[in-house]
């Protein structure tokens, strides 16, 4: 599909994606991803090769739309910045990493590739934010029992800068218009009974810069599993 980006003061910009890259384990604190690693071993989840790392995803699963389709209830959505490179250079956006957890205790690559990656239709100059991109918000919210409930809540502090993680690209990944990089992601706040990560029937996606918000909502639909 066609991406269409709308950017404040210049013309929208409209590209084919060619590489779709999901950067992950991208936190900064070293011994909470190590952590991490270890709750999800204990569940069944496999180790990362390598931290960070860059998981290469079909690009034909980014999606615009309000709504995608996904097998099962197994599946959640998480918050990212996304860097999409147009007319030679970096825009910022928002987007979901929505992954299939059931299949992810068989493979974390195998997962991604299993659900469409919704993305928002607005961005940023990347240079025109680079300077306070540490003071950029990162958040989601989740519609569940009848109410927008907070989701993630943090800032890109908890991210490896932006900038290593372009530098870190694989060599199989070269830095070209139509290359989209999801960027990482922030932990998920627990609901009532103690869960954090969970599915949901929609999601909101927020990036925050001071007075303006990139933001972007859809509703997940389950298909039926049958055998």
């Amino acid at each position: 599909m066609m991406l269409r980006l709308s950017v404040d003061g210049a013309e929208a910009i409209e590209l084919q994606p060619k590489q779709l890259v999901i950067a992950g384990w991208t936190g900064r604190d070293r011994a909470a991803i190590d952590h991490h690693i270890e709750e999800l071993a204990a569940i069944g989840v496999p180790r990362p090769s390598s931290v960070p790392l860059y998981y290469r995803v079909a690009a034909a699963l980014l999606t615009q739309a309000p709504q995608i389709e996904v097998l099962g209830a197994g599946s959640s959505g998480e918050v990212e910045p996304v860097l999409v490179r147009a007319r030679g250079r970096w825009w910022l956006t928002v987007g979901s990493d929505h992954t299939d957890r059931d299949a992810e205790r068989a493979g974390v690559a195998l997962s991604k590739q299993l659900c469409a990656k919704p993305i928002a239709s607005s961005a940023w100059d990347w240079e025109s934010v680079t300077a306070r991109a540490d003071t950029i918000g990162l958040r989601s919210e989740v519609f569940e029992h009848g109410r927008w409930v907070r989701y993630q809540d943090g800032t890109l502090t908890s991210i490896r800068p932006l900038t290593q993680l372009i530098a870190g690209l694989p060599a199989d990944a070269p830095v070209a218009d139509g290359l989209v990089l999801f960027c990482g992601t922030l932990g998920a706040l627990p609901d009532a009974s103690g869960r954090g990560v969970r599915p949901a029937a929609r999601m909101r996606l927020q990036l925050i810069a001071g007075a303006n918000t990139l933001m972007h909502e859809y509703a997940i639909t389950v298909l039926p599993q049958v055998a």
